[in-house]
């Protein structure tokens, strides 16, 4: 650290240098962004009734998960080089952004959950538990290594994952991505991301009405497919999710 009268320099802190690269991926990736209003309030009032909690980013991931089974294009990934190609991933693999105060400083991580629509609601829910109440250096081990490494490694890393990994890119990246401070009264309306499609939504209203915003790579699909998946993803959030709620 260096100091000065008017203040100090000092290195970027390990705690945003993953933030800082993934801001440096995003920019490649041309994300487009649509909302729905969604009427949520049947499946806010069974949850309210369900005696074990069960969070909103463990319905939507689900719910988004069984949307991917259906939609091939969620769990297709844009690759550019050596030339531009797609690939389709057999499953889909969600990723959370997960806050954590580790070293006295806050860190986001991303933790991985393969195959969510085969996973019931609560082990669904345990897995969330568990990336923010397991010990940080056991959940986020590797993502900790990468932190570590110096800036032109770490971008070598993330450059092989984005463009060479093939099938290994949908695991370690994930297909779909889901980022939310809906339980801080906020929204996102674009995180930024790097995969296909990106999930975000805000805080239920007096009316049980939900903003939910999908943002996507345009170069994989268009505004009509965009529109068709979140009027989708509103009826399985009504009726199958909401079914296995009440069972």
């Amino acid at each position: 650290m260096t100091a000065s009268h008017d203040g100090c320099r000092f290195p970027v802190p390990q705690s945003r240098r993953l933030t800082w690269d993934l801001l440096w991926l995003h920019r490649s990736v041309p994300l487009c962004s649509h909302d729905r209003l969604m009427r949520l309030g049947p499946l806010a009032a069974c949850r309210s009734a369900t005696p074990t909690r069960i969070g909103w980013a463990t319905l939507f991931i689900k719910a988004f998960g069984k949307l991917s089974v259906e939609v091939p294009q969620l769990r297709q990934i844009w690759f550019s080089w050596p030339w531009p190609h797609l690939y389709q991933h057999p499953e889909s693999i969600a990723v959370l952004t997960v806050h954590r105060e580790f070293r006295s400083e806050p860190w986001l991580f991303w933790g991985r959950i393969r195959t969510p629509e085969t996973r019931t609601l609560t082990d669904l829910q345990a897995c969330i538990d568990s990336f923010q109440q397991q010990p940080v250096e056991r959940q986020f081990a590797r993502e900790l290594q990468l932190a570590a490494l110096p800036t032109p490694l770490r971008r070598l890393i993330w450059w092989w994952n984005m463009h060479l990994a093939g099938p290994a890119r949908a695991r370690r990246l994930g297909t779909f991505f889901l980022s939310t401070l809906a339980g801080r009264g906020a929204e996102i309306r674009l995180p930024p991301s790097i995969q296909t499609a990106c999930l975000t939504y805000g805080p239920l209203d007096e009316q049980g009405i939900c903003r939910v915003t999908l943002a996507y790579d345009h170069r994989i699909m268009d505004g009509v497919l965009a529109a068709t998946i979140l009027e989708r993803l509103e009826q399985l959030l009504l009726t199958e999710i909401r079914s296995e709620l009440q069972s």
